[in-house]
């Protein structure tokens, strides 16, 4: 993946009042998930913007709230591309991947990010972007090539993990599909369902003609 470099300020006031003034300053709330995982009672001082969120069995989770620049994510969020992103807080770098935003419903604008922290030993789960390459039989024959997943999900280490996952479809027939169980990658897992149709040669009305014709 393509490195993202992002600055962030640590977040101390919360709420829904205090997320919609830092929306009018035109900056965006984060939260920054998958921190250290610690026993309860906590006793060690928390650095700013950083709260624990009990998870059970009396351990609980960092996570930490931040503010970024609304112009800072534009070509981190529109775009069909996924990221590393080189998170910088308060001096400190830290690695995160894109896990979930959240729009306006009317305006379509950002409302809030959640960020996920990734390191070279834990293996995270992501949606990569699918590229098909190739002449498909079944095209040749007159199908028509259709992708029904854009982007398929897959878990490994962060930096094993591809810009996009390249599928070859030269060998695929008339009629016939691709589906996640089809699929290999070296060091990547795939997550989707196995049945998962990723893409297909639909018979065409032109392709039906000729499988008449040729009986």
């Amino acid at each position: 993946m393509k490195t993202f470099q992002l600055t962030a300020e640590p977040r101390t006031d919360l709420g829904k009042k205090a997320a919609k003034a830092i929306r009018k300053e035109n900056k965006i709330p984060v939260v920054l998930n998958g921190g250290e995982i610690v026993a309860l009672p906590y006793e060690k001082a928390l650095k700013p913007g950083e709260k624990i969120v009990e998870i059970g069995n009396g351990k609980g989770l960092i996570t930490t709230d931040l503010t970024v620049d609304r112009d800072a994510v534009r070509k981190l969020i529109y775009t069909p591309d996924i990221f590393a992103i080189e998170l910088t807080v308060n001096g400190e770098k830290r690695m995160a991947v894109l896990k979930d935003i959240q729009f306006h419903p009317v305006k379509d604008s950002i409302l809030h990010i959640d960020l996920l922290e990734v390191s070279d030993k834990k293996p995270v789960t992501i949606e990569v972007p699918v590229k098909l390459e190739g002449h498909a039989e079944g095209v040749k024959a007159g199908g028509k090539l259709t992708l029904s997943m854009k982007k398929i999900r897959v878990k490994a280490i962060y930096t094993e993990i591809p810009e996009r996952v390249v599928i070859n479809v030269d060998h695929l027939g008339l009629g016939k599909t691709l589906q996640i169980g089809d699929l290999h990658f070296e060091g990547l897992e795939l997550v989707n369902a196995k049945n998962a149709v990723v893409c297909a040669v639909q018979l065409t009305r032109a392709a039906r003609g000729a499988q008449a014709t040729a009986q």
